[in-house]
């Protein structure tokens, strides 16, 4: 018996480290050719001198200020958005839960909007008019689902009629504001990491960086709460405590993302149905389903610039038309289970 156990969990462990050390390689590669395509050409050998502080005036600033922002940019949020899949999906136990599904990308996206538009907002103030546009729906998704043993489906059904609020409200506040200014908003509305700063980066970068604790106490705390309340207590979780800590933190890393780049759709979605079958063991993933979301929006945006020639479009376009295939495949596949 113990043979067996040990057996299994070094079979879990090494599948885990080869998923781990494939994700990573994918961002390496991905990283890579986007580091060299553009209208600059560089090859693999130039983008690796100029890295490491040997390339020339003209390389040195293709790849530092104009295409490493772009690409940091898209694997933070990939991943974050990924990870914000992750926590949901697990707390609910259901494949379709997501921020954008359930709403709460909308609602930051419409606080972010009416900030934009009728107070004149941007930048960190942006943000936080995201985080609590964000916060207000997780509220009362939180509260549609208390206390009722269906909370999961109620939470997603509720979530849905949400989002079409925030996008009824959304829509209004575009059809009242200047065309300059809801031309603005239409293209951060659809997502697009095009012209973006050094400092937007590493603001997006600190906000992961202190949700990472949070992550990774729900990584520890998720399972166990799936086992049910009273087990979850009796090995001393609560698992309201965890409903909470896991909701809050897909929020924040939600609204950060939303309020630098625009609503990305499907990569919450997408990643973490992608990194379940690949770990294979009914676990969580949250690590893993940030890099898969790091590796789909990086590659997203690659083929939202080059995919038609002498052209580009908000990535936003790109995961929009791939998750929306990608929910039909999940849908059409998914008899029998629980959705």
């Amino acid at each position: 018996m113990t043979s067996s156990v040990l057996e299994i969990r070094t079979r879990v462990r090494r599948r885990r480290a080869l998923v781990v050390g494939g994700s990573l390689l994918a961002v390496v590669v991905v990283s890579l050719v986007s580091l060299s395509l553009g209208d600059f050409p560089l090859t693999l050998d130039d983008v690796w001198r100029t890295l490491w502080g040997a390339g020339n005036r003209a390389q040195s600033y293709v790849i530092f200020q104009v295409r490493a922002p772009r690409l940091a940019m898209a694997l933070l949020v990939g991943g974050a958005l990924g990870a914000a899949g992750a926590l949901l999906q697990s707390l609910l136990r259901n494949p379709l839960a997501s921020p954008d599904l359930l709403g709460i990308s909308g609602g930051a996206g419409a606080a972010a909007v009416f900030a934009m538009l009728t107070l004149g907002l941007g930048g960190p103030l942006l943000a936080l008019a995201a985080f609590a546009g964000g916060l207000v729906v997780a509220a009362f998704l939180l509260l549609a689902g208390r206390h009722r043993a269906d909370g999961g489906y109620r939470l997603i059904l509720a979530g849905v009629g949400v989002a079409f609020l925030t996008i009824a409200i959304t829509n209004y506040l575009m059809v009242r504001a200047k065309v300059e200014l809801a031309q603005a908003a239409l293209i951060w509305l659809t997502g697009s990491l095009a012209s973006t700063p050094w400092w937007n980066v590493l603001t997006v970068a600190v906000v992961v960086i202190l949700a990472i604790p949070a992550v990774v106490a729900c990584a520890r705390w998720l399972p166990l709460t799936q086992m049910g309340a009273p087990t979850a207590a009796a090995l001393g979780v609560r698992t309201s405590t965890v409903r909470i800590v896991a909701v809050v933190t897909a929020v924040v890393l939600t609204a950060v993302t939303c309020a630098f780049v625009g609503p990305i759709a499907f990569i919450a979605l997408c990643a973490p149905a992608i990194a379940r079958p690949l770990l294979g063991h009914g676990a969580v993933g949250i690590g893993t389903s940030a890099a898969i979301g790091a590796v789909l929006l990086a590659a997203a945006d690659l083929v939202a610039q080059f995919a038609i020639p002498g052209s580009s479009m908000p990535v936003g376009v790109v995961t929009g038309a791939i998750g929306a295939v990608f929910l039909l495949w999940l849908l059409a596949t998914s008899k029998g289970r629980n959705l």
